[in-house]
């Protein structure tokens, strides 16, 4: 809603088929605006009043960051990299299925399988984002800091912070102790595995 051209006719359209997703956007890409860049995280709101209403109510965080965060996530379930088109006015984001190839047994994948054998081994520090580092810094500096106190720090909103924390819990690098009033973090992985 944010990036869509209300001059253009037509609505935000979402289908489902049974290898992908399609979400397509009435009007192309503003100028200067490119595919590379916004996998940059580079953005350039058409609306920006509307963003600024939306970041204001917490539904969005912060320009720029959903299409980087779309690849990351695709990546860490083991999906096909998003596709991204700019065509006929419009602009689509293609998000696809696991091929039947990738399923094995019960459903699970081979990637999945994969990444978790790969996690348990070890994150090395070239899987770990700056955003990821700047996070995991702020817990060994205080791991008994806050998703609050972390947001405080880094200048994040609060669903940000979330966001990269259950991350670094996923990728087995800290993990929770105790309850969320009276807990503390604890960084399972080696130092030497995300230590720059």
């Amino acid at each position: 809603m944010a990036h869509r051209s209300y001059l253009e006719p037509g609505n935000i359209q979402v289908a489902l088929f049974d290898d992908r997703l399609e979400v397509t956007s009435p009007g192309m890409l503003l100028n200067n605006v490119t595919i590379s860049k916004m996998m940059e995280g580079y953005s350039k709101p058409r609306n920006p009043a509307i963003a600024r209403a939306f970041s204001y109510m917490k539904i969005i965080e912060k320009w720029g960051t959903g299409i980087p965060r779309l690849f990351e996530a695709c990546e860490e379930y083991g999906l096909p990299k998003p596709e991204l088109v700019d065509f006929d006015g419009d602009f689509r984001v293609n998000m696809y299925r696991k091929t039947e190839s990738e399923i094995g047994v019960n459903g699970v994948t081979a990637q999945a399988t994969q990444g978790t054998t790969q996690a348990t081994q070890g994150t090395t520090q070239a899987e770990l984002s700056e955003d990821d580092k700047a996070v995991l810094m702020s817990i060994v500096g205080d791991p008994h800091i806050t998703q609050k106190e972390v947001a405080a720090k880094l200048d994040w909103k609060i669903d940000r912070v979330k966001y990269y924390l259950n991350k670094l819990k996923r990728k087995g690098i800290i993990k929770r102790v105790g309850t969320s009033q009276n807990g503390h973090w604890e960084v399972v992985a080696e130092e030497s595995k995300w230590q720059s």
